[in-house]
């Protein structure tokens, strides 16, 4: 018999210590489906060994383009808490979340947003999507995601809301770091791939001008390169800013004609399987971006 209960008592000390207890006794974590890379990084970051999260965009994807096979769909469906980003962003999982018997929740809906104009309106896309590129915005997606796990039944064990509480003050100090490095340079115009760094310009007082729209694959007609081409002699831009997940040949031609240098800034979608091995992660490449547009703009 006290054997047994050796054998019982060690059993128990290795079970996970952190569990969904929302009233039911259950040892199971809370599952998180987010819709693409930056949401994914909050519910692990906010969640720790509570959550287990699924991404539903694979590593070096567009996810503006994510189509859903059966298996996502299902993953959305029997989630606890699903993290997305509504207005016409990722139409296949907006489509897949009246399904979902956990909390849906678009987290375009707790921060400010500016609605999309032109083509892409039209076609669908409500408002520009990019808000994860401002830090300050990044920090209330944050502080939402947090109150969704918590209320999705996260272990007293599990302290979410320090978690979120040490991820926003890394997102604050990103935010100080931008604000003290960008606030006396030479230029304050980017002239970018695709209109992904409205926010992130508006937050730091710089102008952005995009080659393409919000939608990376727009083709830009040959007067618009014409006169980005003036735009950027005009200006002094030294750097025309490329993108990761994007093929930068428009870009490249756009600086070859120009007589001007290119350089990657991450719009941080998604982690290509390099970076990912290399330990890169939203707030490293965040900084990365800190120094492009250091360099860029020619700042003190």
């Amino acid at each position: 018999m006290r054997t047994i209960l050796i054998l019982v008592l060690a059993t128990a000390s290795l079970l996970p210590a952190c569990g969904n207890e929302a009233g039911n006794g259950s040892d199971e974590r809370v599952s998180v489906v987010a819709s693409f890379y930056p949401l994914a990084f909050v519910a692990e970051r906010i969640g720790g060994g509570c959550v287990d999260v699924t991404n539903l965009t694979p590593p070096g994807i567009e996810p503006h383009d994510i189509e859903l096979s059966p298996d996502p769909v299902e993953s959305i469906a029997t989630a606890d808490v699903v993290l997305y980003l509504g207005g016409g962003f990722q139409p296949a999982i907006e489509d897949a979340v009246r399904d979902a018997s956990g909390e849906a929740i678009d987290l375009l809906g707790v921060v400010s947003t500016s609605p999309a104009e032109g083509e892409v309106a039209a076609e669908g896309l409500i408002v520009d999507p990019h808000v994860w590129l401002d830090p300050g915005r990044f920090a209330l997606i944050v502080e939402a995601a947090a109150d969704a796990i918590d209320r999705a039944g996260a272990a007293s064990s599990c302290d979410v809301a320090g978690a979120a509480a040490s991820l926003r003050a890394d997102l604050e100090s990103l935010d100080n770091d931008f604000r003290t490095s960008l606030g006396g340079c030479d230029r304050d115009l980017i002239v970018t791939n695709h209109a992904a760094f409205g926010y992130l310009a508006s937050a730091y007082g710089l102008r952005q001008e995009a080659i393409a729209g919000l939608e990376p694959e727009t083709e830009p007609s040959a007067r618009r390169l014409a006169a980005l081409i003036e735009l950027v002699k005009r200006e002094g831009v030294t750097t025309i800013l490329t993108e990761e997940l994007v093929s930068p040949d428009v870009a490249e031609t756009l600086a070859g004609e120009a007589g001007v240098d290119t350089a990657v800034l991450y719009t941080i979608e998604g982690l290509t399987d390099e970076e990912s091995a290399a330990g890169e992660d939203y707030l490293s490449l965040m900084r990365k971006n800190l120094e492009t547009l250091r360099v860029a703009l020619g700042c003190s």
